[in-house]
């Protein structure tokens, strides 16, 4: 374990965490709000310092594998949402260290689950802060760290691969820390578009700065209280369809840049992405006409709900809390599913459920023909047999951790449907779930040990469960 290499980039991921602070800080400056300005100063300072501190000394060997980085991944997530739950702790905007934590949490792995009941009386800067914190989440710290820190040897795709959702990491060119400038550049040029968008809505700017920064973060941190509710149908349905883009394979936005469409058309999880979306739009359409003034508006309110949910976005229009059962089973069901790998979106994957469904239909086809060899593929390649039994073994330890997350939090003593849709909002990274924890209500209602253990599922889900694992097993750390 190259425990200087892991210390060398912990600094970094300071530093970088207190230049970021940067934004919110001359936000507090330019709302004048004093109180918030001291936060975000000594919060900058604290992390500069603590930066410098780490990486003064540079490693003699700066080359390490995948269990550093591993390691660097969880231990980075953990150490920033610390730094950045000061400003909740010291404006007093959050009076409570775990409540902080879980905000800031909530923020950064991009779930947009709150401890908070009234957002609008909250600082301005404030506000800023806990959107910037589903962007920054959202394409990933280290993604960021990448493009901005040279390493050598496979350092780079180790850290990639430590972070990156889905199944498998796919290099977009040969360079990794070229990769992550793509992604990084098609990440800002979707999130400036929508701001575009929703000011020609009329939507001030400072709301349409922050809406687009928890869309594209898949995160769903409002600035109101009613979410997206208060705000004009061509607004609702701006976000909607950057939800939906946003929770696309970033892999396919690359392909049609380089006008490689036929490669583009053939991705199989961005056709059932599509595919999916369409068919809970058309159910919960039908399913809540009734609820409201025509076809049109039952289809805004489905699309924007179903976007929303299938991205682990988390934002609302309406308190779907109140929709008839088949529409609230059938967005369950999605916050499972959620969106595409190489994407924002969190959930287990489209491309795991494509695969998991592959290799079912391939078992079956063995177990009436015992002599014929069947190969799985996606996309027109072969998938590795290392990969199914990754998507297997994560199924396994995704539904242990389901299991006794659900088990530790009902010592609470609230209802099943509280419970496990709390567990499931915050293990997916969505963000509102049924019941107690729905649209309309918060995580305030959970004890303190209950909030430590959602921490840490929504943690475990925003880094696909291993890397946070890591950090509970003896072998791990004897190596330092």
């Amino acid at each position: 374990m190259n425990i200087s290499m892991v210390f060398y980039l912990l600094g970094k991921v300071l530093l970088y965490e207190g230049i970021l602070l940067g934004l919110p800080l001359a936000v507090s400056l330019g709302y004048r709000e004093f109180a918030s300005t001291q936060a975000f100063l000594l919060t900058i300072l604290l992390c500069i310092g603590g930066g410098l501190l780490l990486s003064l000394k540079k490693p003699k060997k700066n080359v390490f594998y995948l269990k550093e980085g591993l390691v660097i991944t969880s231990l980075s997530w953990i150490v920033i949402s610390i730094m950045g739950s000061l400003p909740f702790l010291v404006t007093g905007a959050i009076t409570n260290p775990i409540d902080a934590l879980f905000e800031t949490v909530s923020g950064f792995t991009t779930t947009g689950a709150s401890i908070l009941s009234n957002v609008e009386v909250l600082p301005k800067s404030i506000l800023f802060w806990r959107s910037f914190t589903n962007w920054i989440g959202g394409m990933g710290v280290l993604v960021f760290l990448l493009v901005l820190t040279p390493l050598k040897g496979g350092s780079h795709t180790n850290l990639m691969k430590a972070e990156s959702p889905g199944p498998q990491v796919e290099k977009l060119v040969p360079k990794t820390q070229s990769t992550a400038a793509i992604l990084y550049g098609i990440y800002i040029a979707l999130t400036l578009l929508q701001i575009v968008f929703l000011w020609l809505g009329k939507m001030p700017l400072f709301d349409a700065v922050n809406a687009a920064m928890s869309t594209a973060g898949t995160g769903g941190f409002g600035i109101k209280n009613t979410s997206m509710a208060d705000y004009s149908p061509y607004i609702q349905m701006v976000v909607s369809v950057f939800m939906i883009l946003f929770g696309v394979n970033f892999t396919f936005y690359f392909l049609l840049l380089c006008r490689k469409f036929k490669r583009a058309l053939i991705m199989e999880e961005v056709r059932w992405y599509f595919v999916v979306i369409l068919c809970a739009c058309t159910i919960i359409t039908w399913n809540i006409m009734p609820l409201y003034r025509g076809i049109g508006e039952a289809f805004r309110h489905a699309l924007f709900q179903v976007g929303s949910v299938i991205t682990t976005t988390g934002f609302s229009t309406d308190d779907f809390n109140l929709w008839p059962q088949v529409s609230k089973t059938i967005l369950v069901l999605l916050m499972f599913v959620g969106a595409c790998a190489g994407s924002t979106g969190g959930g287990i994957k489209i491309s795991r459920f494509v695969t998991l469904f592959k290799t079912v239909r391939k078992e079956t086809s063995n177990l009436l023909h015992p002599s014929r060899v069947g190969k799985l593929s996606n996309d027109g390649k072969s998938v590795p047999h290392e990969v199914v039994r990754a998507i297997n073994v994560f199924m396994v330890a995704y539904i242990l951790i389901f299991s006794a997350s659900v088990l530790l939090i009902s010592f609470d003593n609230l209802d099943l449907v509280t419970n496990f849709t709390a567990v499931t909002a915050t293990l997916n990274n969505i963000g509102p779930g049924l019941e107690q924890v729905g649209p309309l209500g918060n995580y305030s209602v959970f004890s303190a040990g209950s909030k430590l253990v959602l921490i840490f599922d929504m943690l475990a889900g925003r880094l696909e469960l291993f890397p946070i694992l890591l950090l509970f097993v003896r072998e791990t750390w004897r190596k330092f």
